[in-house]
């Protein structure tokens, strides 16, 4: 204990030369405008003395406040200011110029074939034609649906593509108001019926494909084609009347039972496949005319008879007009 008194002692006494050498610190000193130690009495100060809290008088440790002249009455509704005018209110004049302004016309109503929207007529089946289907300029592409019936088409349709559905009939209504249709094409589908008069509301139909069908039977066509595609139907007997169609130029019946070649034949025809089918003879004037000698047919290059039982040797007669002759069995 003497040992540890001792450096206590030598520590407080080396601690009070530094100081007396080094003078007091400034951050030390008490700030300006503050009281001094005489104000305070700091010497005379007993730290062991008891406050009697009872008896303390408050105003000794500053100025005492008046608080009787806070007691004032507050007047109601002097406080809120006045309500401001509202901002903006509509004039005379602006209601007259709202009556000069001009009405938008009513919206449209429900999507149907005398009102068509912008996608096109209503289909039946929640939604219009051109959101079912693709349309781009007048064209309507429904290939590969898995529809059963055609669908109502815009009247600015020219060429409509159903391909690879499952459409069964076509109805004389299909293609009812459609005075620019100019193609139709329904291959790959399972047709087996067409209403008799179904094209005959077509002023301008030039192209018809139906290749891949059921048909046993084809109804009679416009006057204004140039391309007949009924290649793997089931035609027994083709009845259409082409003499008439001055602008036809390719007939494909390959793959059907036909057992003759549907003539006369326009002059305007290029193309003809007759291939895969039961024709077992030819006459003379099926393709010249017996009549005239002197007679050729130039726009006919392309007949196709292979796979018939005909002996194209049989009948030569019946090629002497022709530029090239057919190509079947010799």
């Amino acid at each position: 204990m003497f040992e540890l008194r001792m450096s206590l002692q030598s520590l407080i006494l080396a601690l009070a030369l530094v100081l007396v050498f080094l003078g007091p610190c400034p951050g030390m000193a008490a700030p300006p405008g503050e009281p001094d130690d005489d104000t305070f009495d700091l010497e005379n100060y007993d730290l062991n003395s008891e406050v009697d809290w009872e008896n303390l008088d408050v105003n000794t440790y500053g100025d005492s406040y008046d608080y009787d002249d806070l007691d004032q009455e507050i007047e109601v509704g002097t406080v809120a200011p006045d309500n401001p005018p509202p901002v903006n209110q509509p004039t005379a004049e602006h209601y007259e110029e709202e009556e000069t302004l001009p009405t938008l016309p009513p919206a449209p109503g429900l999507l149907d074939f005398k009102g068509p929207g912008i996608f096109g007529p209503e289909t039946g089946l929640g939604m219009p034609t051109c959101l079912l289907c693709v349309c781009i300029g007048g064209s309507v592409y429904c290939d590969d649906m898995g529809l059963d019936q055609i669908p109502p088409l815009p009247k600015d349709t020219t060429h409509f593509y159903g391909r690879f559905n499952k459409i069964r009939h076509v109805k004389n209504t299909d293609f009812i108001n459609l005075s620019k249709l100019q193609s139709i094409d329904l291959t790959g589908n399972q047709i087996s019926g067409m209403d008799e008069d179904v094209f005959h509301s077509l002023p301008q139909l030039q192209e018809l494909h139906l290749a891949d069908n059921n048909l046993q039977v084809v109804p009679e066509l416009p006057i204004t084609m140039r391309h007949i595609d009924l290649r793997n139907n089931r035609l027994i007997s083709h009845g259409g009347h082409y003499e008439d169609m001055n602008r036809l130029e390719f007939l494909f019946l390959s793959n059907n039972k036909l057992d003759y070649i549907p003539a006369p034949l326009p002059l305007s025809l290029r193309v003809l496949h007759l291939q895969n089918n039961n024709i077992q003879s030819l006459h003379e004037d099926t393709f010249c005319n017996r009549h005239d000698r002197n007679f050729i047919r130039r726009n006919l290059e392309d007949i196709r008879l292979d796979g018939n039982p005909l002996n194209i040797n049989l009948f030569a007669q019946a090629y002497v007009c022709l530029p090239r002759l057919p190509v079947g069995s010799h």
